[in-house]
């Protein structure tokens, strides 16, 4: 089997466009829980919306704070033109319309079958665009099987989902209203009905695409509305920019622990041509092997894929609903390479939008930071350039208070705060720390050789 290299140099259309940047933000959560700036019994009833989001109402009122005024058809800064023009389809060029329709859908929960989810229940603009749980909750209070990730700065990307199985905000739009776990409508058809009848929304399609309402044109909304959600800029790029004072002396350790030792810049390469910190690949770097019988389930795959035809809505199902969830890219490629692979996500506002990984299951980025200085879990399907690492707890330390640095400034307050509750979390549990592997004391073979169970020392 030839193994993929682990971080290839294609650079996504982010590095080859934006160099004109001018500037540049517990093991186990309990599943009905988000970990946010509020919990849900603490918000009064007119700000409680199910499954524990925000009310739509002040949602909207957040992001009108959020969101600075400016011409939608026009490139919004720091982005570069070039980049733009590539980010935005040729069949849905942004405009005012656009963006006001895309935005009325992405708050509406009939696009949920029981009218009780809607795009911003899992992708929250007080938490962050995300929801803040380990997996995310849809009708019926179904839960699926991925995180959820935010929605800021998503358009940069070169592919969507957590498995990269659509190209476009617009396709992408079209999965979560029909999957069963998310909003269980039964059809393209049926969401389309769920909206048709309402004048406003036959006035603001005609606006928008000249035509009455239809799926693809919901797709092309919500993707133009999600080109608005640009948020990029922080400390960090002040600090590039050449201030510097806009970090302390220990983020700056930690950037260049960031591109030294801590091995990060290999997949997570920032700079001003690449913002958001991906490479737009996929990586197995050893997180579903700790419960996972990965061959098992990739012939259960198989076999599922070879009877329902393999299509993008049959992924789509066994991506949120089974535990095939975790063979990550492997639905979608079917090569072997690719079992237990996810998408490098990028690291822009990562300091509010925990829990991390595709499975929700670290809460801090101080657990982050001891998953890879381990090594991450040993699988014969583990990345090639997943290694243990060696930092001590200082270069961790310096590395998580770089990572904060790259929030952006309109979440300067939120930021703060999941800083100080991530450092408490820590100070008391650090489940993946592993001081013996970090250091190369004691080998994973070995382990296994003995049948020792691979228990993180406290």
């Amino acid at each position: 089997m030839t193994r993929r290299a682990p971080c290839p140099s294609r650079r996504a259309p982010v590095g080859r466009a934006v160099a004109g940047l001018a500037v540049l933000g517990l093991a186990a959560i309990p599943a009905a829980r988000a970990f946010g700036p509020y919990e849900a019994d603490e918000l009064s009833d007119d700000r409680r919306a199910p499954h524990g989001a925000m009310s739509m109402d002040a949602q909207q009122q957040a992001l009108a704070e959020l969101l600075e005024e400016r011409d939608v058809s026009e490139v919004p800064p720091p982005i570069d033109a070039r980049l733009w023009e590539l980010m935005v389809p040729e069949d849905n060029p942004m405009s005012a319309a656009r963006v006001a329709l895309g935005k009325k859908l992405y708050f509406d929960v009939r696009l949920s079958a029981d009218d009780t989810v809607a795009c911003a229940t899992c992708h929250d603009v007080s938490r962050a665009f995300t929801d803040q749980r380990p997996t995310s909750e849809g009708i019926g209070g179904a839960l699926g099987k991925r995180n959820a990730p935010t929605t800021m700065n998503a358009f940069l990307y070169e592919t969507l989902f957590l498995d990269g199985r659509v190209e476009s905000l617009e396709e992408q739009a079209a999965f979560p209203p029909i999957n069963p776990v998310e909003g269980g409508h039964p059809s393209r058809e049926a969401v389309v009905a769920a909206i048709a009848d309402d004048p406003e929304y036959r006035r603001m399609f005609q606006q928008a695409y000249g035509r009455a309402p239809n799926h693809e044109d919901v797709g092309r909304a919500l993707g133009a509305f999600q080109r608005t959600l640009v948020f990029l800029d922080a400390p960090f790029d002040r600090f590039l920019a050449g201030d510097e004072d806009a970090i302390s002396e220990e983020a700056k350790r930690g950037w260049v622990l960031f591109n030294g030792k801590g091995r990060c810049m290999s997949c997570h390469m920032l700079s001003p041509a690449n913002p958001l910190g991906t490479d737009d690949e996929f990586h197995n770097v050893g997180v579903a092997a700790r419960t996972q019988d990965f061959e098992q389930l990739a012939a259960q795959a198989l076999a599922t894929l070879r009877r329902e035809g393999g299509g993008k809505d049959t992924i789509d199902r066994l991506a949120l609903e089974t535990e095939m969830s975790e063979l990550g890219r492997f639905l979608v490629t079917t090569n072997v390479s690719d079992i237990g692979a996810f998408k490098t996500q990028g690291i822009r506002n990562v300091g509010i939008t925990a829990p991390y990984m595709h499975d929700g299951s670290m809460r801090t980025l101080w657990d982050v930071m001891d998953h890879y200085n381990k090594g991450g879990e040993p699988n014969p399907y583990l990345d090639g350039g997943i290694e243990p690492l060696a930092l001590t707890e200082d270069e961790i330390d310096a590395l998580v208070e770089f990572m904060f640095t790259l929030t952006d400034r309109r979440f300067a307050e939120q930021n703060q705060r999941e800083l100080e509750a991530q450092r408490r979390i820590a100070s008391r549990e650090r489940p993946f720390r592993d001081e013996d592997m970090a250091m190369r004391r004691v080998l994973p073979f070995e382990r296994r050789v003995l049948g020792e169970q691979q228990e993180s020392p406290r």
